[in-house]
């Protein structure tokens, strides 16, 4: 039986030059377009079904990592995710429990 879980992706990369800055928005259109979700600035989250789904998007990160910079990964179970208090700001369509139901029609 396959668990939700989630990876969250942190990164600070350089943006000082105009290629760094390209090199920077490429890896956080590749992050959206491989299904992640912007949960701040440089913070992205993804729903996956199972530890395969999770090696494979590992996986994929490493594909596509910037020569510079700090990229970080960490992989929690749905349960661990939903613990996640909002301390200032409001809770996004993708911090709630309904966003992993939707992804179960699929």
């Amino acid at each position: 039986m396959n668990k939700f879980m989630r990876i969250l992706v942190f990164f600070d990369l350089p943006v000082g030059t105009e290629k760094e800055r390209k090199t920077a928005a490429k890896f956080r259109k590749f992050l959206l377009k491989d299904g992640y979700h912007m949960m701040q600035w440089s913070v992205y989250s993804r729903i996956c079904n199972g530890t395969d789904a999770i090696a494979m998007h590992k996986s994929r990160l490493n594909q596509h990592l910037p020569e510079r910079g700090s990229v970080r990964v960490l992989v929690l179970t749905e349960k661990q995710y939903e613990s996640i208090e909002v301390l200032l700001g409001e809770k996004t369509f993708d911090d709630t429990p309904e966003s992993t139901e939707l992804v179960n029609i699929f």
